[in-house]
C-alpha cells in the first residue's frame, strides 16, 4: 500500500497580502484513491488553498484512507491518530470512512470521535464542503488559474510524465473476500467524452504513460448499456474496446503509452489483444485472477474458471507474443486444500505469469468469506504465500532472462546528472511502483544523455532479481 503526502503548487494570481490557508494532506491506498485525492487537490488549489509539508504547519489535515484489509485499516487509523495528536483538526475521507465499527456506528468516529468530518470514497464535494466549513476558502475559483495543472485533467500527484486515468467507480461483483462494493457501490462508468478529454489534456501536458484504472476495467459501460457518447465531434461507444482504441489514437501523435489495469478475463478482452499486437496500446494486462482452482474460484464467487483462464491466456499470447501479464493471487483462502494450492502453483508455471503478487488470506470484517468453513491457521496461510512467491519469482526470472540481448524502449524515471552515470527506467512490461525497473548503466557514447520523462533505446545486458540491466544506445 502506498502513502502520498504532497504540496499544492503556490497560487500566484489572486492572492491577497494575508497568508493563504494551509491544508495538510495524506493519501493512502490504491491508485483509485490517488485519483480521488487528485480531484480534491485540484479543487483546493483552484480556490487558493496551499498545503503544508508537515501536520504542524497546517490549518487542518485531510487523510484519504484505505479500508480494504486489516493492515490498511490499522495504517489509516494510526495516520488519523497521528494527525489528530499533531494538528488536532482532521477531515477523513476514503474507503475507511464508509466502514461500520463494532458499535454499529461509523468506525472512524468510534475510534477518533474528535475528527471534523468523515466521508466515504469518491466524495470530492463532501470533502470540499467540510474544508469550506472549517477553513473558509480564500478566493473565487472562477477567477484564478491553477498553476502546475493539466487543464481539464486538473492536478496530478504522480511524476509529470505518467498519470492514472480512472474510467469508472464501483464494482458489480460480489467476491466473498472483498468489501469494496459496500464502500464504493456498484459500477458507475464515467462519460466517455470526459475520459477522452482528460486523456488529451494529459498528453498535451507532457504525460508519456497513461495508466487506465477502475475496479473492473473490462466492464466499462455495462451500467449504461454501452450507450453512444461523443468526443471531438465523433460518436464513441461507452465500451472498453472503443475507449481503448480511441485512447490509442489520441496517444499516437505524442508517442505515449497506454497501459491497462484491473482487466477481468472476460471474452470481450479478446478484442483488445489485436490493438496490443499492432502497437496501438501496450501489450500489457493487469488481470486480477486471485486463484486457478475452479472450486476455490466458486467459493470466491469469481467470474470464469481456472481452465478457461489458462486457455484464454494461451490464445492471447498466440495473437500477441509480446504480451506481458501481471496478476494478484490469494493463498490460504478458507477451505483451500493442499491439492487446490498445488493446482495454483501449477497454473503459475503453465500460464507463465510474468509478474505475480500474492496475499495470504486475511479475514476482513464484513466479508462473506469469513463464514466459509475451513479457515486455515495464519502460519499455514503465510507459508503458502511464501511457497507461491518462490514459484512466481522463478517463473518471472525465467521470463526476464529471455530479454537479455534485446533492444527495448525505456521510459526514464530517474536520471541524475543527465544520466551520464546511468539512471532508472521501465519498459512496457513494467508499471510504476508495482513491477520491476531497468537499471540503466552509463551510456557508451559520451554525447548520450538521459532525461526524466523521455524515452531512450537500451540494450538489455542482464537481470537483477525482478529488474533488468541495460546500456542506453
Amino acid at each position: 500500500m502506498s502513502e502520498v503526502a504532497f504540496p499544492i503548487p503556490e497560487v500566484v494570481s489572486g492572492q491577497t497580502a494575508a497568508e493563504p490557508p494551509k491544508v495538510g494532506f495524506v493519501s493512502l491506498g490504491c491508485p483509485k484513491a490517488l485519483t480521488d485525492s487528485e480531484l480534491i487537490l485540484t479543487r483546493l488549489s483552484a480556490e487558493g488553498y496551499r498545503t503544508s509539508k508537515t501536520f504542524e504547519g497546517a490549518d487542518l489535515v485531510i487523510v484519504n484512507t484505505c479500508g480494504f484489509i486489516d493492515d490498511a485499516v490499522r495504517e489509516s487509523l494510526d495516520t488519523i491518530g497521528e494527525a489528530l495528536a499533531t494538528n488536532g483538526r482532521v477531515i477523513v475521507t476514503g474507503c475507511l470512512g464508509a466502514k461500520a465499527g463494532d458499535g454499529g456506528g461509523n468506525l472512524v468516529r468510534e475510534m477518533h470521535p474528535s475528527v471534523l468530518a468523515v466521508t466515504g470514497p469518491h466524495a470530492t464535494q463532501e470533502v470540499i464542503d467540510a474544508v469550506h466549513l472549517n477553513l473558509p476558502k480564500p478566493h473565487d475559483p472562477f477567477v484564478d488559474l491553477v498553476p502546475q495543472s493539466f487543464g481539464v485533467a486538473g492536478l496530478k500527484l504522480t511524476p509529470r510524465h505518467y498519470a492514472y486515468l480512472k474510467i469508472s467507480e464501483g464494482c458489480n461483483h460480489r467476491c466473498t473476500f472483498c468489501i469494496i462494493p459496500s464502500m464504493r457501490g456498484d459500477l458507475v462508468s464515467r462519460p466517455v467524452g470526459d475520459i477522452l478529454s482528460e486523456a488529451k489534456a494529459l498528453f498535451e501536458g507532457g504525460v508519456k504513460e497513461l495508466l487506465v484504472i477502475s475496479q473492473d476495467t473490462s466492464a466499462y459501460g455495462v451500467d449504461v448499456k454501452y450507450r453512444t457518447g461523443f468526443w471531438d465531434g465523433k460518436p464513441v461507444k461507452t465500451r472498453m474496446l472503443d475507449l481503448v482504441r480511441t485512447l490509442g489514437d489520441i496517444a499516437e501523435p505524442y508517442g505515449a503509452w497506454v497501459r491497462l489495469h484491473y482487466v477481468y478475463p472476460y471474452p470481450s478482452v479478446d478484442e483488445i489483444i489485436p490493438l496490443m499486437a499492432s502497437g496501438r496500446v501496450l501489450p500489457y494486462l493487469d488481470v486480477p485472477l486471485q486463484h486457478s482452482h475452479p472450486d476455490v474460484l466458486r467459493r470466491m464467487k469469481r467470474p470464469a474458471s481456472g481452465e478457461k483462464n489458462l486457455e484464454r491466456i494461451a490464445r492471447w499470447r498466440e495473437l500477441c507474443p509480446e504480451l506481458v501479464i501481471r496478476s494478484t493471487f490469494i493463498a490460504g483462502f478458507p477451505g483451500e486444500t493442499e491439492q487446490e494450492f498445488d493446482h495454483l502453483l501449477g497454473f503459475i508455471r503453465e500460464a507463465e505469469i510474468d509478474r505475480a503478487g500474492c496475499f495470504a488470506y486475511s479475514p476482513v470484517k464484513g466479508a462473506a468469506a469469513n463464514d466459509i468453513p475451513g479457515m486455515l491457521p495464519e502460519a499455514e496461510r503465510e507459508a503458502r504465500r511464501a511457497r507461491f512467491m518462490a514459484v512466481a519469482e522463478e517463473v518471472s526470472a525465467n521470463r526476464l532472462r529471455r530479454r537479455v540481448g534485446a533492444t527495448m524502449q525505456v521510459l526514464v524515471d530517474s536520471a541524475p546528472g543527465l544520466g551520464r552515470k546511468g539512471g532508472v527506467g521501465r519498459t512496457y512490461a513494467d508499471a510504476p511502483e508495482i513491477d520491476g525497473t531497468v537499471r540503466l548503466l552509463p551510456p557508451e557514447k559520451i554525447s548520450k544523455t538521459l532525461k526524466v520523462g523521455e524515452f531512450t533505446r537500451a540494450r538489455i545486458v542482464g537481470t537483477e532479481g525482478h529488474d533488468l540491466v541495460a546500456i542506453p544506445i
